[in-house]
């Protein structure tokens, strides 16, 4: 059966920064310019989507070394949830990806948006199911290296040939590619993922 991997941030929700770094000063009561310069310009963030930070309490605790105040899984969930926005075409391609094949997420993020994809994206979680979740901070490299590819086909049992990728970033795209795997780079439509291209794709693939 083919395997359909699908990105998470602009290829099923759009997202925006710029309105996750407000929540969070605001819910921590620190400013924007600190947690981004202590945190996102540290490399934190980077570390923690690599796999540095591995469980939920390390990540929190890394955050409030570095940033010096407190974050709660509740600012964190509320802080993300302000930075993103479904897309009901990719929603809708993502369920027809999974009709006639096996969806599931390959996602550059934390153990944090792991844990919070039930509060975050309900409706990915119900087509995906919690097995189908894969993001870097637990398999422990990030896209575009070929080996979060490897580990994505191998939970699966699938052969290269044999899975699409979808993405809006050109470089995982091409990591994909170089492997061997189907990939089509995600366009966006009014900065909002578009899943009518994303479904052509799905059917185009399907039909080879």
């Amino acid at each position: 059966m083919d395997l359909y991997l699908f990105d998470f941030d602009q290829t099923l929700y759009a997202y925006d920064f710029r309105r996750r770094l407000p929540a969070l000063a605001e819910l921590t009561g620190s400013t924007q310019y600190t947690i981004a310069s202590r945190w996102w310009a540290a490399g934190h963030e980077k570390r923690a989507d690599a796999g540095g930070y591995a469980t939920v309490e390390a990540y929190l605790s890394a955050w409030r070394e570095a940033v010096g105040v407190e974050l709660t899984v509740e600012a964190y969930q509320r802080s993300r949830a302000a930075s993103i926005t479904r897309s009901e075409s990719a929603m809708d391609a993502l369920r027809h990806a999974d009709e006639i094949g096996t969806a599931a997420l390959l996602s550059n993020n934390n153990i944090l948006f792991r844990t919070s994809l039930p509060v975050l994206a309900p409706d990915v979680v119900e087509v995906l199911g919690e097995h189908r979740l894969l993001v870097s901070g637990e398999l422990g490299v990030m896209k575009p290296a070929a080996a979060i590819f490897e580990q994505a086909l191998d939970r699966f049992g699938a052969k290269p040939s044999d899975a699409l990728f979808l993405d809006d970033n050109a470089a995982n795209v091409a990591g994909a590619r170089r492997l061997g795997l189907s990939a089509f780079l995600v366009p966006s439509v009014d900065g909002v993922p578009d899943g009518v291209a994303m479904r052509r794709a799905i059917d185009a693939f399907a039909a080879r």
